[in-house]
Protein backbone atom coordinates (compact mmCIF):
# COMPACT_ATOMS: atom_id res chain seq x y z
CA UNK A 1 0.00 0.00 0.00
CA UNK A 2 1.23 3.02 -0.97
CA UNK A 3 2.41 5.82 1.69
CA UNK A 4 0.32 8.46 0.97
CA UNK A 5 -2.76 6.25 0.39
CA UNK A 6 -5.13 7.23 3.98
CA UNK A 7 -6.59 3.81 3.69
CA UNK A 8 -3.78 2.53 5.52
CA UNK A 9 -4.81 4.65 8.66
CA UNK A 10 -8.02 3.17 8.25
CA UNK A 11 -6.39 -0.80 8.05
CA UNK A 12 -4.52 0.48 11.42
CA UNK A 13 -7.57 1.33 13.41
CA UNK A 14 -9.37 -1.95 12.58
CA UNK A 15 -6.68 -4.40 13.25
CA UNK A 16 -6.08 -2.28 16.68
CA UNK A 17 -9.57 -2.79 17.44
CA UNK A 18 -9.11 -6.97 16.85
CA UNK A 19 -6.59 -6.70 19.29
CA UNK A 20 -7.97 -4.63 21.58
CA UNK A 21 -10.80 -6.87 21.52
CA UNK A 22 -8.76 -9.81 22.24
CA UNK A 23 -6.69 -8.20 24.67
CA UNK A 24 -9.97 -7.51 26.58
CA UNK A 25 -11.78 -10.68 25.79
CA UNK A 26 -8.75 -12.22 28.08
CA UNK A 27 -9.01 -9.87 30.80
CA UNK A 28 -12.81 -9.38 30.81
CA UNK A 29 -14.34 -13.02 31.77
CA UNK A 30 -11.98 -13.29 35.42
CA UNK A 31 -13.93 -11.02 37.01
CA UNK A 32 -17.47 -12.18 35.81
CA UNK A 33 -16.34 -16.30 36.85
CA UNK A 34 -18.45 -15.65 40.12
CA UNK A 35 -21.86 -14.69 38.46
CA UNK A 36 -21.01 -17.22 35.44
CA UNK A 37 -20.87 -20.05 38.46
CA UNK A 38 -23.90 -19.05 39.87
CA UNK A 39 -26.09 -18.66 37.09
CA UNK A 40 -25.13 -21.90 35.16
CA UNK A 41 -23.91 -23.83 38.27
CA UNK A 42 -20.89 -24.60 36.89
CA UNK A 43 -18.52 -26.28 38.68
CA UNK A 44 -14.88 -25.35 40.07
CA UNK A 45 -13.37 -27.19 37.71
CA UNK A 46 -15.55 -26.23 34.91
CA UNK A 47 -14.55 -22.49 35.83
CA UNK A 48 -10.72 -23.19 35.39
CA UNK A 49 -11.66 -24.47 31.72
CA UNK A 50 -13.06 -21.42 30.99
CA UNK A 51 -10.18 -20.12 31.37
CA UNK A 52 -8.09 -22.80 30.47
CA UNK A 53 -10.00 -23.52 27.20
CA UNK A 54 -9.36 -19.93 25.73
CA UNK A 55 -5.44 -20.13 26.74
CA UNK A 56 -4.84 -23.61 25.53
CA UNK A 57 -6.49 -23.26 21.65
CA UNK A 58 -4.64 -19.93 21.54
CA UNK A 59 -1.42 -21.34 22.55
CA UNK A 60 -1.49 -24.49 20.16
CA UNK A 61 -2.73 -22.28 17.26
CA UNK A 62 -0.75 -19.51 17.45
CA UNK A 63 2.30 -19.86 14.85
CA UNK A 64 0.47 -22.04 12.93
CA UNK A 65 -2.09 -19.09 12.94
CA UNK A 66 0.95 -16.48 11.69
CA UNK A 67 2.01 -18.67 9.17
CA UNK A 68 -1.30 -19.55 7.22
CA UNK A 69 -1.64 -15.46 6.84
CA UNK A 70 2.08 -16.01 5.59
CA UNK A 71 0.90 -18.53 3.05
CA UNK A 72 -2.89 -17.38 2.24
CA UNK A 73 -2.92 -14.02 2.68
CA UNK A 74 -2.73 -11.59 6.25
CA UNK A 75 -5.68 -10.34 5.04
CA UNK A 76 -7.73 -13.42 4.39
CA UNK A 77 -6.64 -15.23 7.39
CA UNK A 78 -7.66 -12.17 9.72
CA UNK A 79 -10.84 -11.92 8.16
CA UNK A 80 -11.69 -15.32 8.23
CA UNK A 81 -10.57 -15.01 12.24
CA UNK A 82 -12.51 -12.09 13.27
CA UNK A 83 -15.37 -13.69 11.44
CA UNK A 84 -14.96 -16.97 14.06
CA UNK A 85 -13.94 -14.70 16.83
CA UNK A 86 -17.48 -12.94 16.59
CA UNK A 87 -19.26 -15.85 16.28
CA UNK A 88 -17.70 -17.83 19.21
CA UNK A 89 -18.36 -15.09 20.75
CA UNK A 90 -21.99 -15.00 20.56
CA UNK A 91 -22.04 -19.03 21.16
CA UNK A 92 -20.37 -18.28 24.55
CA UNK A 93 -23.32 -15.05 25.53
CA UNK A 94 -25.69 -17.98 24.17
CA UNK A 95 -24.30 -20.57 26.48
CA UNK A 96 -27.23 -22.76 28.05
CA UNK A 97 -24.68 -24.76 30.06
CA UNK A 98 -21.02 -24.38 31.28
CA UNK A 99 -20.22 -27.54 28.52
CA UNK A 100 -21.41 -25.24 26.08
CA UNK A 101 -19.46 -21.94 27.27
CA UNK A 102 -16.55 -24.13 27.80
CA UNK A 103 -16.48 -25.33 23.97
CA UNK A 104 -17.33 -22.33 22.89
CA UNK A 105 -14.40 -20.79 24.97
CA UNK A 106 -12.32 -23.07 22.86
CA UNK A 107 -13.40 -22.26 19.55
CA UNK A 108 -12.49 -18.32 20.56
CA UNK A 109 -8.99 -19.10 21.54
CA UNK A 110 -8.55 -21.20 18.38
CA UNK A 111 -10.24 -18.22 16.38
CA UNK A 112 -7.83 -15.45 17.75
CA UNK A 113 -4.89 -17.81 17.17
CA UNK A 114 -5.88 -17.10 13.09
CA UNK A 115 -6.53 -13.04 13.81
CA UNK A 116 -3.88 -12.18 16.89
CA UNK A 117 -0.95 -13.33 14.44
CA UNK A 118 -1.99 -11.21 11.57
CA UNK A 119 -2.20 -7.97 13.59
CA UNK A 120 1.51 -6.96 13.30
CA UNK A 121 2.19 -8.42 9.90
CA UNK A 122 -0.43 -6.32 8.41
CA UNK A 123 1.40 -3.32 10.10
CA UNK A 124 4.82 -4.11 8.75
CA UNK A 125 3.29 -4.90 5.14
CA UNK A 126 0.87 -1.82 5.29
CA UNK A 127 3.29 0.73 6.54
CA UNK A 128 6.69 2.17 5.49
CA UNK A 129 9.67 1.73 7.81
CA UNK A 130 9.83 5.20 9.10
CA UNK A 131 6.51 5.35 10.06
CA UNK A 132 6.13 1.91 11.96
CA UNK A 133 8.23 3.22 15.69
CA UNK A 134 5.11 5.47 15.96
CA UNK A 135 2.27 2.82 14.84
CA UNK A 136 4.21 0.41 17.39
CA UNK A 137 4.13 3.27 20.20
CA UNK A 138 0.24 3.52 19.35
CA UNK A 139 -0.08 -0.56 19.29
CA UNK A 140 1.77 -0.60 22.92
CA UNK A 141 -0.74 2.39 24.24
CA UNK A 142 -3.98 -0.04 23.10
CA UNK A 143 -2.29 -3.65 24.91
CA UNK A 144 -1.84 -0.60 28.31
CA UNK A 145 -5.64 0.24 27.41
CA UNK A 146 -6.51 -3.35 27.09
CA UNK A 147 -5.19 -4.82 30.28
CA UNK A 148 -6.04 -1.55 32.58
CA UNK A 149 -10.07 -1.40 30.70
CA UNK A 150 -10.52 -5.11 30.65
CA UNK A 151 -11.63 -5.70 34.18
CA UNK A 152 -13.19 -2.72 35.10
CA UNK A 153 -15.78 -3.34 31.72
CA UNK A 154 -15.93 -7.26 32.98
CA UNK A 155 -16.96 -5.42 35.81
CA UNK A 156 -19.29 -2.78 34.71
CA UNK A 157 -21.31 -5.02 32.17
CA UNK A 158 -22.17 -7.55 34.76
CA UNK A 159 -22.81 -5.20 37.42
CA UNK A 160 -25.72 -3.26 34.93
CA UNK A 161 -27.34 -6.85 33.89
CA UNK A 162 -28.08 -5.47 30.54
CA UNK A 163 -31.82 -7.16 29.98
CA UNK A 164 -31.11 -9.27 32.36
CA UNK A 165 -28.63 -11.08 30.80
CA UNK A 166 -26.28 -10.91 33.73
CA UNK A 167 -22.33 -11.86 32.85
CA UNK A 168 -23.52 -12.49 28.77
CA UNK A 169 -22.96 -9.04 27.75
CA UNK A 170 -19.18 -9.43 28.02
CA UNK A 171 -19.04 -12.30 25.37
CA UNK A 172 -22.25 -10.29 23.20
CA UNK A 173 -20.24 -6.79 23.25
CA UNK A 174 -17.84 -7.95 20.63
CA UNK A 175 -20.50 -9.01 18.43
CA UNK A 176 -21.11 -4.99 16.67
CA UNK A 177 -17.24 -4.70 17.09
CA UNK A 178 -16.42 -7.53 14.74
CA UNK A 179 -19.16 -7.00 12.09
CA UNK A 180 -17.94 -3.87 11.73
CA UNK A 181 -14.34 -4.80 11.62
CA UNK A 182 -15.11 -8.06 9.33
CA UNK A 183 -17.10 -5.45 7.12
CA UNK A 184 -14.58 -2.20 7.53
CA UNK A 185 -11.38 -5.10 6.75
CA UNK A 186 -12.63 -6.33 3.84
CA UNK A 187 -12.70 -3.04 2.32
CA UNK A 188 -9.56 -1.21 3.56
CA UNK A 189 -7.02 -3.92 4.33
CA UNK A 190 -4.56 -4.70 1.64
CA UNK A 191 -3.81 -7.85 1.20
CA UNK A 192 0.32 -9.24 1.58
CA UNK A 193 1.94 -12.41 1.95
CA UNK A 194 5.32 -13.71 2.70
CA UNK A 195 7.28 -14.06 -0.03
CA UNK A 196 9.35 -17.23 1.59
CA UNK A 197 6.78 -18.92 3.70
CA UNK A 198 7.48 -21.63 5.90
CA UNK A 199 4.92 -24.41 5.68
CA UNK A 200 2.43 -25.63 8.11
CA UNK A 201 3.38 -28.35 10.66
CA UNK A 202 0.36 -29.73 11.72
CA UNK A 203 1.12 -32.83 13.11
CA UNK A 204 3.11 -30.40 16.02
CA UNK A 205 0.17 -28.27 16.58
CA UNK A 206 -1.58 -31.83 17.33
CA UNK A 207 1.37 -33.03 19.91
CA UNK A 208 1.61 -29.40 21.71
CA UNK A 209 -2.39 -29.54 22.37
CA UNK A 210 -2.44 -32.92 23.31
CA UNK A 211 0.08 -32.95 25.43
CA UNK A 212 -0.96 -29.93 27.25
CA UNK A 213 -4.77 -30.92 27.46
CA UNK A 214 -2.95 -34.49 29.03
CA UNK A 215 -1.34 -32.35 31.38
CA UNK A 216 -3.87 -29.95 32.04
CA UNK A 217 -7.17 -32.39 32.65
CA UNK A 218 -6.17 -34.36 36.11
CA UNK A 219 -5.12 -30.58 37.21
CA UNK A 220 -8.74 -29.03 36.76
CA UNK A 221 -10.37 -32.47 38.47
CA UNK A 222 -12.17 -31.50 41.23
CA UNK A 223 -9.68 -32.82 43.71
CA UNK A 224 -12.02 -31.37 46.97
CA UNK A 225 -14.38 -34.37 46.65
CA UNK A 226 -12.02 -36.62 44.33
CA UNK A 227 -8.91 -38.36 46.00
CA UNK A 228 -5.61 -38.30 43.25
CA UNK A 229 -6.14 -41.45 41.15
CA UNK A 230 -3.52 -43.26 39.86
CA UNK A 231 -4.80 -42.76 35.93
CA UNK A 232 -4.43 -39.04 36.94
CA UNK A 233 -0.70 -39.39 37.45
CA UNK A 234 -0.39 -41.55 34.73
CA UNK A 235 -2.33 -39.25 32.24
CA UNK A 236 0.52 -36.38 33.63
CA UNK A 237 3.26 -38.65 32.29
CA UNK A 238 1.88 -39.85 29.35
CA UNK A 239 1.64 -36.07 28.51
CA UNK A 240 5.12 -35.40 29.31
CA UNK A 241 6.24 -38.76 27.26
CA UNK A 242 4.03 -36.79 24.25
CA UNK A 243 6.43 -33.73 24.41
CA UNK A 244 9.35 -36.17 24.46
CA UNK A 245 7.46 -37.10 20.83
CA UNK A 246 7.14 -33.38 19.66
CA UNK A 247 10.54 -32.74 19.91
CA UNK A 248 11.90 -35.80 17.92
CA UNK A 249 8.94 -34.89 15.33
CA UNK A 250 10.51 -31.80 15.37
CA UNK A 251 13.75 -32.81 14.30
CA UNK A 252 12.68 -34.89 11.63
CA UNK A 253 10.68 -31.91 10.28
CA UNK A 254 13.79 -29.74 10.41
CA UNK A 255 15.25 -32.32 8.35
CA UNK A 256 12.68 -32.84 6.14
CA UNK A 257 11.58 -29.37 5.25
CA UNK A 258 12.92 -27.19 7.21
CA UNK A 259 9.68 -26.00 8.90
CA UNK A 260 9.33 -27.59 12.15
CA UNK A 261 6.42 -25.74 14.29
CA UNK A 262 9.39 -25.49 16.82
CA UNK A 263 12.90 -24.42 15.99
CA UNK A 264 14.56 -26.65 18.23
CA UNK A 265 18.12 -24.86 17.41
CA UNK A 266 16.82 -21.73 19.35
CA UNK A 267 17.26 -23.79 23.02
CA UNK A 268 21.42 -23.92 21.90
CA UNK A 269 21.25 -20.51 22.69
CA UNK A 270 21.72 -20.19 26.32
CA UNK A 271 19.91 -16.53 27.02
CA UNK A 272 16.85 -17.83 24.96
CA UNK A 273 16.11 -20.97 26.40
CA UNK A 274 16.27 -19.40 29.94
CA UNK A 275 14.37 -16.34 28.86
CA UNK A 276 11.58 -19.63 27.25
CA UNK A 277 11.72 -20.63 30.90
CA UNK A 278 11.48 -17.46 32.52
CA UNK A 279 7.94 -16.74 30.22
CA UNK A 280 6.83 -20.48 30.89
CA UNK A 281 6.87 -19.90 34.63
CA UNK A 282 5.54 -16.52 34.65
CA UNK A 283 2.82 -17.25 32.54
CA UNK A 284 2.08 -20.07 35.40
CA UNK A 285 2.70 -17.06 38.00
CA UNK A 286 -0.60 -14.81 36.06
CA UNK A 287 -2.51 -18.16 35.67
CA UNK A 288 -2.41 -18.70 39.07
CA UNK A 289 -2.88 -14.99 40.38
CA UNK A 290 -5.50 -13.64 38.26
CA UNK A 291 -7.90 -16.55 38.82
CA UNK A 292 -7.30 -16.59 42.78
CA UNK A 293 -7.32 -13.40 43.38
CA UNK A 294 -10.96 -12.98 41.55
CA UNK A 295 -12.56 -15.82 43.69
CA UNK A 296 -10.60 -14.43 47.26
CA UNK A 297 -12.75 -11.28 46.44
CA UNK A 298 -15.69 -12.27 44.99
CA UNK A 299 -16.67 -15.70 46.60
CA UNK A 300 -14.50 -15.50 49.69
CA UNK A 301 -14.94 -12.02 50.46
CA UNK A 302 -18.33 -11.41 48.94
CA UNK A 303 -17.40 -8.50 47.01
CA UNK A 304 -19.16 -7.41 44.18
CA UNK A 305 -17.94 -7.47 40.46
CA UNK A 306 -17.34 -3.88 40.53
CA UNK A 307 -15.79 -3.47 43.65
CA UNK A 308 -13.47 -6.03 43.27
CA UNK A 309 -12.40 -4.37 39.43
CA UNK A 310 -12.04 -1.13 41.20
CA UNK A 311 -9.72 -2.95 43.83
CA UNK A 312 -7.71 -3.98 41.10
CA UNK A 313 -7.34 -0.47 39.38
CA UNK A 314 -4.09 0.30 41.51
CA UNK A 315 -2.34 -2.72 40.13
CA UNK A 316 -2.79 -1.68 36.57
CA UNK A 317 -1.64 1.89 36.71
CA UNK A 318 0.89 0.20 38.12
CA UNK A 319 1.67 -2.42 35.60
CA UNK A 320 1.36 0.42 32.46
CA UNK A 321 3.66 3.40 34.89
CA UNK A 322 6.45 0.38 35.35
CA UNK A 323 6.30 -0.95 32.19
CA UNK A 324 7.14 2.91 30.14
CA UNK A 325 9.81 3.46 32.66
CA UNK A 326 11.83 -0.11 32.47
CA UNK A 327 11.98 0.03 28.65
CA UNK A 328 12.34 4.05 27.85
CA UNK A 329 14.87 4.44 30.99
CA UNK A 330 15.79 1.66 33.19
CA UNK A 331 16.87 -1.48 30.26
CA UNK A 332 18.90 0.81 28.51
CA UNK A 333 20.79 1.38 31.38
CA UNK A 334 20.53 -1.22 33.92
CA UNK A 335 19.79 -4.40 31.33
CA UNK A 336 18.62 -7.64 33.23
CA UNK A 337 19.06 -6.07 36.36
CA UNK A 338 15.55 -4.39 35.75
CA UNK A 339 13.90 -7.50 35.10
CA UNK A 340 15.63 -9.30 38.33
CA UNK A 341 14.48 -6.17 39.96
CA UNK A 342 10.71 -6.56 38.71
CA UNK A 343 10.55 -10.63 40.02
CA UNK A 344 12.23 -10.04 43.38
CA UNK A 345 9.91 -6.68 43.87
CA UNK A 346 6.93 -8.79 42.91
CA UNK A 347 7.66 -11.68 45.10
CA UNK A 348 7.77 -8.84 47.96
CA UNK A 349 4.47 -7.28 46.65
CA UNK A 350 2.83 -11.08 47.07
CA UNK A 351 4.53 -11.45 50.48
CA UNK A 352 2.90 -8.44 51.92
CA UNK A 353 -0.43 -9.53 50.14
CA UNK A 354 0.05 -12.93 52.16
CA UNK A 355 0.41 -10.90 55.47
CA UNK A 356 -2.45 -8.86 55.14
CA UNK A 357 -5.13 -11.06 53.94
CA UNK A 358 -4.01 -13.50 56.86
CA UNK A 359 -3.62 -9.99 59.47
CA UNK A 360 -7.27 -8.76 58.42
CA UNK A 361 -8.93 -11.36 57.55
CA UNK A 362 -12.50 -11.34 56.04
CA UNK A 363 -12.73 -7.50 57.12
CA UNK A 364 -10.25 -6.16 54.98
CA UNK A 365 -10.72 -3.55 52.60
CA UNK A 366 -9.75 -1.75 49.27
CA UNK A 367 -7.59 0.39 50.35
CA UNK A 368 -5.61 -1.74 52.75
CA UNK A 369 -5.09 -3.67 49.20
CA UNK A 370 -3.68 -0.70 47.45
CA UNK A 371 0.01 -1.11 48.77
CA UNK A 372 0.59 -4.72 47.72
CA UNK A 373 -1.09 -4.21 44.56
CA UNK A 374 0.69 -1.24 43.67
CA UNK A 375 4.60 -2.80 44.65
CA UNK A 376 2.96 -6.15 42.37
CA UNK A 377 2.45 -4.25 39.64
CA UNK A 378 4.82 -2.48 39.29
CA UNK A 379 7.48 -5.59 39.31
CA UNK A 380 5.19 -7.09 37.14
CA UNK A 381 5.49 -3.63 34.82
CA UNK A 382 9.63 -4.24 35.18
CA UNK A 383 9.28 -7.56 33.48
CA UNK A 384 6.63 -7.84 30.75
CA UNK A 385 7.78 -5.03 28.77
CA UNK A 386 11.23 -5.47 28.16
CA UNK A 387 11.58 -9.46 28.79
CA UNK A 388 10.36 -10.19 24.64
CA UNK A 389 13.91 -8.15 23.63
CA UNK A 390 15.92 -9.68 26.23
CA UNK A 391 15.45 -13.48 25.13
CA UNK A 392 15.61 -12.49 21.59
CA UNK A 393 18.30 -10.65 22.12
CA UNK A 394 21.13 -12.97 21.45
CA UNK A 395 18.83 -14.90 18.56
CA UNK A 396 20.55 -14.64 15.06
CA UNK A 397 18.21 -12.51 13.03
CA UNK A 398 17.00 -15.19 10.24
CA UNK A 399 14.96 -16.58 13.55
CA UNK A 400 13.57 -13.89 14.78
CA UNK A 401 10.20 -14.41 14.04
CA UNK A 402 10.40 -17.88 14.90
CA UNK A 403 11.58 -17.11 18.37
CA UNK A 404 8.95 -14.10 18.93
CA UNK A 405 6.26 -17.07 18.31
CA UNK A 406 7.21 -19.59 20.67
CA UNK A 407 8.01 -16.71 22.79
CA UNK A 408 4.24 -15.90 22.78
CA UNK A 409 3.10 -19.09 22.69
CA UNK A 410 4.90 -20.52 25.53
CA UNK A 411 3.41 -17.64 27.79
CA UNK A 412 0.30 -18.96 26.63
CA UNK A 413 1.13 -22.41 27.37
CA UNK A 414 2.19 -21.58 31.01
CA UNK A 415 -1.13 -18.95 31.88
CA UNK A 416 -2.90 -22.70 31.12
CA UNK A 417 -1.01 -24.99 33.36
CA UNK A 418 -1.03 -21.74 35.94
CA UNK A 419 -5.32 -22.09 35.77
CA UNK A 420 -5.12 -25.41 35.70
CA UNK A 421 -2.68 -25.62 39.29
CA UNK A 422 -5.31 -23.59 40.75
CA UNK A 423 -7.00 -26.90 41.95
CA UNK A 424 -4.13 -27.92 43.21
CA UNK A 425 -3.03 -25.11 45.15
CA UNK A 426 -6.14 -23.07 46.05
CA UNK A 427 -9.26 -25.63 45.67
CA UNK A 428 -6.81 -28.52 47.15
CA UNK A 429 -6.52 -27.16 50.37
CA UNK A 430 -10.00 -26.17 50.98
CA UNK A 431 -12.05 -28.67 52.54
CA UNK A 432 -15.47 -29.26 50.98
CA UNK A 433 -16.84 -29.36 54.66
CA UNK A 434 -16.18 -25.17 54.45
CA UNK A 435 -18.03 -24.14 52.08
CA UNK A 436 -20.51 -23.32 54.06
CA UNK A 437 -21.30 -19.42 53.91
CA UNK A 438 -20.13 -19.44 57.75
CA UNK A 439 -16.75 -20.54 57.24
CA UNK A 440 -16.07 -19.96 53.26
CA UNK A 441 -14.35 -16.32 53.89
CA UNK A 442 -11.92 -17.91 56.30
CA UNK A 443 -10.97 -20.90 53.65
CA UNK A 444 -10.98 -18.98 50.49
CA UNK A 445 -8.68 -16.63 52.59
CA UNK A 446 -6.55 -19.17 53.61
CA UNK A 447 -6.25 -20.95 50.68
CA UNK A 448 -5.55 -17.52 49.19
CA UNK A 449 -2.61 -16.80 51.10
CA UNK A 450 -1.30 -20.54 50.32
CA UNK A 451 -1.38 -20.01 46.20
CA UNK A 452 0.45 -16.97 47.17
CA UNK A 453 3.71 -18.92 49.02
CA UNK A 454 3.39 -20.60 45.78
CA UNK A 455 3.77 -17.40 43.42
CA UNK A 456 6.05 -16.04 45.78
CA UNK A 457 8.39 -18.85 44.95
CA UNK A 458 8.38 -19.36 41.56
CA UNK A 459 8.88 -15.86 41.38
CA UNK A 460 12.25 -16.33 43.35
CA UNK A 461 12.97 -19.07 41.04
CA UNK A 462 12.38 -16.79 38.20
CA UNK A 463 15.13 -14.14 39.61
CA UNK A 464 17.58 -17.02 39.40
CA UNK A 465 16.36 -17.99 35.94
CA UNK A 466 17.44 -14.65 34.86
CA UNK A 467 20.81 -14.71 35.18
CA UNK A 468 21.20 -16.84 32.38
CA UNK A 469 19.53 -13.34 30.29
CA UNK A 470 21.77 -10.96 28.74
CA UNK A 471 23.20 -8.28 30.83
CA UNK A 472 22.17 -6.03 28.56
CA UNK A 473 19.94 -6.82 25.58
CA UNK A 474 21.43 -6.19 22.10
CA UNK A 475 18.74 -4.56 20.84
CA UNK A 476 19.87 -1.20 23.11
CA UNK A 477 23.14 -1.37 22.13
CA UNK A 478 23.06 -1.99 18.50
CA UNK A 479 19.40 -1.08 17.07
CA UNK A 480 17.31 -4.05 15.36
CA UNK A 481 17.43 -4.64 11.69
CA UNK A 482 14.16 -3.39 9.20
CA UNK A 483 13.74 -6.78 8.40
CA UNK A 484 10.56 -8.77 8.02
CA UNK A 485 11.64 -12.34 9.27
CA UNK A 486 9.66 -15.47 8.64
CA UNK A 487 6.75 -15.59 11.23
CA UNK A 488 6.71 -12.02 12.12
CA UNK A 489 3.10 -12.19 12.04
CA UNK A 490 3.56 -13.94 15.28
CA UNK A 491 5.82 -11.10 17.03
CA UNK A 492 2.55 -9.68 19.45
CA UNK A 493 2.63 -8.84 22.88
CA UNK A 494 0.96 -10.85 25.46
CA UNK A 495 -1.71 -10.27 27.32
CA UNK A 496 -1.09 -9.98 31.45
CA UNK A 497 -3.64 -12.29 32.32
CA UNK A 498 -6.14 -14.56 31.28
Amino acid sequence: MPQTDRRRWFALAIVMTAAFMDLVDVTIVNVAIPSIKQDTGASFSAIQWITAGYALAFAAGLITGGRLGDIHGRKKIFLLGIGGFTLASALCGLAANPEMLIASRILQGATASLMVPQVLAIVHATFPAHERGKVFGMFGAIVGLGAVSGPMLGALLTEWNLFGLEWRPIFLINLPVGVAALLLGSRFITESRAPKALRLDLVGVVLVALGLLMLLYPLTRDHMEHDWQLWEFATMAAGLLVFAVLAAYEKYKTRKDGSPLIELSLFRVKSFAAGIAVQLTFGVVCGIFFLVWTLYMQIGLGWSALHAGATGIPFSLAVSAAAGMSVQKLVPRFGRKVLQAGALTMATGVLVYIWEAGHYGSSIVSWQMALPLVVMGAGMGLIVAPLTDAVLSEVPKEHAGSASGLINTTQQMGNALGLGLVSVVFFGVIDQDRLRPAEVGTAFTEAFQHSLWWVAGVLVAIFFVMTALPKKPRQHLEGGADKEPADAAVKEPAPLGA
